[in-house]
């Protein structure tokens, strides 16, 4: 890294990239507000929000921070694809359990989901609750129509069996509109997103991702002192792609703001991991050997939706021999949660997959916000920081082409 990557930050521009996430951009805003003033009452700094500042994009906000001695000034922007995601859950009943078969058939015919078994059994784990319980909802309506069928067979027997099966499609409506609790349905339209072009990037996302690209090299041209891109689960491999292409097409300056790339609770794998997955894997090789940027992925064993301190770029098999990045590091919620905070956010699952985003009661070398609001470049915060010991470089990807 340059001299620039260990300046003090004084104004910086951050980029959020959401994961697949259906839900309206202000929840961040409200989210870092929330947990931002928890975790400066933990760890005794001052974080104030207020509108953003920045210009372009419909949705952020702007920091002024008061850490570590720094006072900074950080404009916050959220790259939404949101209504992506929304049209492409914009589906019906009949439509998802066909695509529930097509994903299942994805991942399990071409030998993908055994390959991801052997890092981490709580994604796949995830990745197959939706197919059981979109299985279970169908069978138990099922069963209520073959009950249903039974007793008007006493008074209608030759329509019985007819009529019983009318009582299938309002249960399956009734279990959709609970999906809020279920999660059933969200799931399963966000691995057949990835699954239905086998890795590749529908072309509606790729323009988008373009947008998000001119977004940052403005930023990069800025009189800031670093652009910071964070990618949170699925957002993670978009950022890759994204950062991959700017400095491909050289629109960062030596002279400029310092680079910074932080991935949180990362599933690259879901789709590295899948035959056409070409782009990705050589984002993800190329990305990797740049000293143009830091990349620090942060994940913790405890977030069973995550590929936890599993590195993206090694266990896809795409690492070269000069591979400089991720910096793989574990937020470890079991050390820096107390117990009794560990006890209540153990078995939400969805709710752990956010954590990175929140307050901790003993944060370590990971804190949020003072990454995104202190004075700190995200290089200089982790000079020297060791990776975590139990990561996993282990390449088992069926997969490993770059070029198709």
């Amino acid at each position: 890294m340059g001299e620039s990557s260990y300046r003090t930050v004084r104004r910086r521009r951050v980029f959020y990239i959401p994961g697949y996430d259906p839900i309206h951009p202000r929840r961040y805003r409200e989210l870092y507000r929330k947990e931002g003033a928890a975790q400066a009452a933990i760890s005794k700094y001052e974080l104030a929000l207020s509108p953003k500042t920045a210009s372009g994009g419909p949705y952020g906000w702007h920091v002024n921070g008061s850490i570590e001695d720094g006072q900074v000034e950080a404009d916050f922007e959220v790259l939404v694809w949101s209504d992506i995601v929304r049209d492409s859950m914009d589906q019906g009943i009949t439509a998802t359990y066909l695509l529930l078969a097509r994903t299942a058939w994805t991942y399990i015919g071409s030998g993908a989901l055994w390959r991801l078994m052997q890092l981490r059994k709580g994604p796949v784990i995830a990745a197959l609750y939706p197919v059981l319980f979109l299985l279970v909802q169908l069978v138990l309506a099922l069963l209520l129509a073959w009950g249903l069928g039974m007793v008007l067979t006493i008074w209608l027997p030759s329509w019985s069996a007819v009529l019983g099966l009318l009582i299938v499609p309002p249960v399956l409506n009734w279990f959709r509109k609970k999906d809020n609790k279920f999660f059933a349905y969200y799931l399963m339209h966000d691995y057949a997103y990835s699954a239905a072009s086998k890795g590749a990037n529908p072309i509606e996302l790729e323009a988008r991702m373009a947008e998000f690209a001119d977004r940052i090299s403005e930023a990069l041209s800025e009189d800031v002192d670093e652009v910071l891109v964070v990618g949170h689960s699925s957002g993670a491999h978009l950022a890759v792609s994204i950062l991959a292409d700017i400095l491909r097409s050289g629109r960062i300056k030596a002279e400029g703001p310092t680079l910074g790339f932080l991935s949180l609770g990362q599933v690259v794998p879901m789709v590295s991991f899948l035959p056409k997955a070409y782009r990705l894997r050589a984002d993800l090789q190329y990305l990797s050997q740049q000293d143009a940027l830091t990349w620090v992925d942060i994940t913790a064993p405890g977030d069973g939706c995550a590929f936890a301190l599993c590195d993206p770029v090694a266990v896809s098999g795409v690492a070269p021999a000069n591979k400089r990045w991720p910096l793989v590091v574990s937020a470890a919620f079991t050390k820096t949660l107390t117990e009794a905070r560990w006890a209540e956010l153990r078995w939400r699952f969805f709710r752990l997959h956010f954590q990175y985003l929140c307050a901790f009661d003993r944060p370590g070398d990971y804190d949020y916000f003072k990454i995104t609001s202190g004075p700190k470049t995200l290089a200089q915060r982790y000079e020297g920081r060791k990776p975590s010991g139990s990561r996993i470089e282990k390449p088992v990807n069926k997969f490993p082409q770059t070029i198709a």
